[in-house]
């Protein structure tokens, strides 16, 4: 169980990734600094088509939207703003409070137009977002959409989550609010493509398998011009 949600082992280079990430994000600043607003990076377009909002993974427990910075650019690139919230990490928060924290980001956006993506555990309060905020469109990558499998997963000892949380939790256990569309790569761990093919069966929504993309290299596509971008903010 414990290697079902392991990544950067399965990963050639899986180890450099972060790193790597991180001085992109800088480089991306550096270049586009951004606005704080309600807590959140706000990297903003001028009359922007709308706002795309990136929500951090890092199994709940690490990252910040600092080191994600990067990812705006594709979204900026075709005239939206891009806004990347933070929230309390395990285990000084739980689970349900970061949702609460995410879903409280994306209503302070207060924009007519608002697409919501993140990914791993940030697909995870992506999707949960779509439970509670009639948003345009949300678009999980690689989402954490039952996270009863956690119970009995050693990350549990940080994350503290009992099966009541786990159930209430779960994007599974509700109904979204808005379009939802599933993006996960091909060459990801069963685990983490057996997610992605749950939520979109019990939401009834498409899903998307990106051929040989790996858990890391999935988010890229933000970047620039792919499929993905075109599904979240063209639909």
């Amino acid at each position: 169980m414990s290697d079902n949600y392991a990544n950067s082992a399965h990963i050639p280079g899986g180890d450099e990734y972060f790193a790597t990430w991180r001085a992109k994000a800088e480089s991306f600043r550096s270049a586009h600094p951004p606005e704080t607003v309600a807590g959140m990076d706000l990297f903003q377009f001028p009359a922007p088509k709308g706002v795309m909002v990136f929500v951090h993974g890092g199994f709940w427990m690490e990252t910040g939207p600092r080191d994600w910075s990067h990812l705006a650019a594709g979204a900026l690139a075709q005239g939206w703003s891009v806004a990347m919230p933070g929230y309390t990490l395990a285990p000084a928060a739980r689970i349900g409070a970061m949702v609460d924290q995410v879903c409280a980001a994306v209503r302070a956006l207060a924009a007519p137009r608002i697409v919501v993506t993140g990914h791993s555990a940030g697909g995870h309060l992506a999707a949960m977002v779509a439970t509670r905020i009639a948003v345009e469109r949300v678009v999980p990558i690689s989402p954490l959409a039952d996270l009863r499998p956690f119970l009995d997963h050693p990350m549990n000892q940080t994350l503290r989550l009992n099966a009541a949380e786990a159930a209430a939790q779960s994007p599974v256990s509700h109904r979204p609010l808005c379009p939802v569309h599933v993006h996960v790569g091909g060459q990801e761990r069963p685990a983490f493509l057996w997610q992605a093919r749950v939520l979109s069966e019990v939401w009834d929504c498409p899903w998307t398998v990106a051929p040989g993309r790996h858990h890391f290299d999935v988010i890229e596509d933000l970047e620039r011009p792919s499929p993905l971008l075109d599904v979240l903010l063209q639909g």
